[in-house]
């Protein structure tokens, strides 16, 4: 029961440093991308730092459905201690697109479940979810593509993609790309895909920094790779 008591009052104090940390400023732009935060990214991170790896603290502050303490929850918890079940509820109820992103990137991708979880999502009728799997899926696709039916992929992109909701469309495109930039041999067709659809095409991008649109995007990288 002390531990309990003791992980109580270490996540009234960590609320009450988050809340310390509150910015009017970065939770304007934060939530001009549905992100309902306002701590600045580089502070969280440094305070992530400093608890280190606790994971039932993380649990702790995963519960209270405050944002910035789901992100902070994400960054001090031990990915791998997650169960399947767990973390498809964790994802399932991740409101915002930052807490969505961060779940799949820092957790679920070193969790063992992965695959499974990468399976089951990208079939799952709920955007969002699918979206979710879609982006385990270009992680494959550069990490890991044996097994993956590449060309399976590319036919589904071309029949879902122009007509996705966002954030699956997003997804999407960027396993568009991957395909692209990663396997010679479907390079012709990803751009051909991407020139057809013209998902993202006038995406505004700021000097210096590469085009989602996946002709640009692809053929950027690979002559980055070449440039080597």
């Amino acid at each position: 029961m002390a531990g309990t008591v003791e992980t109580g009052t270490a996540v009234a104090e960590v609320m009450a440093e988050l809340a310390a940390l509150e910015d009017p400023k970065a939770r304007a732009v934060n939530e001009k991308h549905g992100d309902d935060h306002g701590v600045n990214l580089g502070k969280l991170r440094a305070l992530a730092k400093r608890l280190k790896t606790q994971q039932e603290l993380a649990g702790r502050l995963w519960e209270t459905d405050d944002t910035a303490a789901r992100l902070l929850a994400i960054l001090i918890c031990r990915p791998k201690a997650f169960g399947r079940d767990e973390l498809d509820a964790m994802l399932r109820g991740a409101r915002t697109p930052k807490v969505h992103d961060w779940l799949v990137n820092y957790v679920v991708k070193k969790n063992p479940h992965h695959e499974e979880l990468r399976v089951a999502w990208s079939a799952d009728p709920d955007p969002v979810v699918a979206g979710a799997g879609w982006a385990l899926t270009t992680e494959r696709v550069a990490k890991k593509p044996e097994g993956l039916d590449l060309a399976g992929l590319l036919d589904v992109i071309e029949t879902q993609m122009k007509d996705a909701p966002e954030r699956l469309q997003w997804a999407m495109n960027h396993c568009l790309a991957q395909i692209g930039i990663e396997h010679p041999e479907y390079r012709a067709r990803a751009i051909a895909i991407g020139e057809r659809l013209e998902v993202l095409k006038d995406y505004p991008t700021s000097p210096g920094c590469t085009s989602p649109f996946a002709p640009a995007w692809i053929t950027e990288m690979v002559a980055r790779q070449q440039g080597k």
